[in-house]
């Protein structure tokens, strides 16, 4: 008897193992997304004005009050705006542009070839223009000079007699080449957005909201915000040519800001976030050659734009322009009156924005490869460092962004220029500072620059073989604590029927999103799948369909990556997945549907 309640025991045992067992297992095939906290009760209250959803998505973004709400939901340009006049040096710089306007000086502006720099040259170009100056636009050449302001471009400016100098979005490093330029004879305005070095360069004047005196109220506006705040304070001035202008006009321009505001990636958060919203309001509705022509291009809406068609459609192809070719066919195509020239412009662009996409993808493949190569992705190093002298430094900056998506890790690429010089970019994985990481290395690079994000470089020829030790001992050193890396957080969770275009419409309240103000994130469970399809060139990009009572809802993920790739190699019809996902309005090729942006896949 005894031996028979032993052998019970050992059976109850044994049961009650297999069947923790089995729960151990089915928690860990349980999807694993966190959720963002509840909104507190006591800010629920100060929020009474709106609906639950409402109120906790605005407390995720910082606000804090009813006041914070109406603001961040409703800005109004007038109020929200600051005063150019208070940022350090703009009375200074506006005066000095006032007076080279009515003097008809020769003036040039000196601009970026990026999304960021465009804009801002045509915001300088047009009102320029309107009022009748003597100015000349210079963008340098991506592959012969490089970023930023350079002696050989500043002498060719000297020699047609130009004796104010304008840069936007760049210069605030350029200590050298500004110094030379006061040599030769001529006054320099900076404009600039990044991070200053050391000492600020000996300019007339330096407008920069990352100066360390600055006292402006927002400091993360990007170069053409600072170019139109240029104007605006220009326009609080008397000279020839002012009663031209109408009052608010300056509100045209806002287009271009709006392009850059969300292309360059700076939080769309407080003046920046006002800029963003009546940007995209005035993109709609401009009357540029140049912009209709590429939205009938590009096969996209233009009264119905919104930052992703900014991120994902017009920025590429203003980038494409330097990369691939001439920055200026992007710049005469935001600033040309004629319509046969935009359309010209605007074919010429895409075409370089497919080769772009061609020469993009071949790198990133070889990159992959190589780092196959290497062993298991958890043997790689914590910074990845790798280059070839025969990749084009314009492209790989968007292969690192690739290869960072793939890796999790913070990327460096290198290539070699035409001039023979070794350059580069570099991406963040997320947590990483990479402007750190150079400054942490500086004998390493002749030339490094950037933000916490992303960064560019240029290296010795003798350091090239040290550059991802170097770089990794620097990644020691900083001691970066994994430990505050923020997870992807779902903000509810929410059925495949409760997906439509009216909760679309109620988020896009919180738009436009981007850097500061993330998009928010749904979990959906066991969703069936009908089918699982892959498109592009290479079936690079993923969809799936999903059935739902009323037919079904297109999931896509471009360029899906390691894991996401894998998981949806596995799917067959009927199989039900988990999903965590963005909603969104797809709106190519005159569509106006809803459809989901897939963010994992359990």
């Amino acid at each position: 008897m005894r031996e028979q309640t032993q052998c019970a025991g050992k059976r109850g045992v044994a049961s009650f193992a297999r069947a923790l067992r089995l729960l151990y297992i089915l928690i860990q095939s349980l999807p694993m997304v966190p959720f963002h906290n509840p909104i507190e009760e006591e800010l629920r209250k100060e929020l009474s004005a709106y609906d639950d959803l409402t109120s906790a998505l605005l407390s995720r973004r910082g606000v804090k009050n009813a006041r914070e709400a109406e603001e961040f939901l409703n800005p109004v340009y007038e109020e929200h705006t600051h005063d150019p006049m208070q940022i350090r040096d703009m009375q200074k710089s506006a005066e000095r542009l006032s007076r080279a306007i009515n003097e008809h000086e020769h003036i040039a502006v000196w601009s970026d070839y990026d999304a960021d720099g465009i804009p801002g040259a045509v915001v300088l170009h047009d009102f320029l223009k309107k009022v009748g100056a003597n100015f000349t636009n210079y963008i340098p050449h991506r592959h012969l000079e490089g970023y930023g302001v350079n002696k050989t471009g500043i002498e060719k400016l000297a020699k047609k007699g130009v004796t104010l100098v304008i840069t936007v979005d760049s210069g605030i490093t350029d200590v050298e080449p500004i110094k030379y330029a006061r040599e030769l004879g001529m006054d320099v305005i900076v404009t600039d957005h990044h991070e200053p070095g050391e000492i600020l360069p000996d300019a007339y004047s330096v407008v920069d909201p990352k100066r360390a005196d600055e006292t402006y109220p927002f400091r993360d506006l990007c170069g053409a915000s600072l170019a139109w705040k240029l104007v605006v304070a220009t326009l609080k001035q008397g000279f020839k040519g002012r009663e031209k202008i109408s009052t608010g006009w300056e509100k045209w321009l806002l287009d271009m800001v709006g392009i850059a505001t969300v292309a360059d990636m700076v939080p769309l958060v407080g003046e920046n976030r006002v800029l963003a919203k009546y940007g995209i309001i005035v993109l709609r509705k401009s009357p540029r050659k140049g912009l209709n022509a590429l939205c009938r291009t590009m096969r996209v809406t233009k009264r119905t734009l919104t930052e992703d068609d900014i991120g994902f459609m017009i920025a590429p192809r203003i980038n494409a322009a330097s990369r691939m070719g001439d920055p200026f066919d992007a710049f005469r195509l935001f600033a040309t009156s004629d319509t046969d020239e935009a359309e010209t412009l605007s074919k010429k662009l895409e075409s370089a924005n497919r080769r772009r996409k061609t020469a993009v993808a071949t790198t990133t493949r070889a990159v992959n490869a190589r780092l196959a190569e290497r062993g298991e992705r958890e043997d790689l190093p914590g910074v990845i460092a790798m280059g070839d002298p025969e990749w084009q430094p314009a492209l790989l900056g968007l292969v690192a962004s690739s290869v960072v998506e793939e890796y999790g890790r913070p990327v460096f690429l290198w290539g070699r220029e035409a001039t023979g010089i070794i350059k580069g970019s570099c991406r963040s994985e997320g947590t990483t500072d990479v402007f750190a990481l150079m400054s942490a290395t500086a004998n390493t690079f002749t030339h490094c620059g950037g933000h916490s994000a992303a960064g560019g470089f240029a290296v010795l020829s003798d350091e090239i073989f040290f550059l991802e030790e170097r770089l990794n001992m620097a990644y020691e050193k900083l001691s970066k604590d994994k430990s505050k890396e923020l997870p992807l957080l779902a903000d509810a969770e929410l059925s495949l029927e409760d997906a439509t275009l009216g909760l679309l419409s109620r988020l896009e309240q919180l738009a436009p999103f981007g850097e500061g103000n993330k998009k928010p994130a749904w979990l959906l469970r066991k969703i069936e799948v009908e089918k699982v399809s892959w498109f592009g060139k290479n079936k690079e990009h993923l969809k799936i369909f999903l059935i739902k009572k009323t037919g079904t809802v297109e999931a896509i993920a471009f360029f899906a990556k390691h894991e996401l790739r894998e998981r949806a190699k596995k799917l067959q019809p009927s199989t039900h997945i988990t999903l965590l996902v963005h909603i969104e309005r797809n709106t190519f090729l005159y569509k106006n549907t809803l459809r989901l942006r897939i963010l994992r896949l359990m």
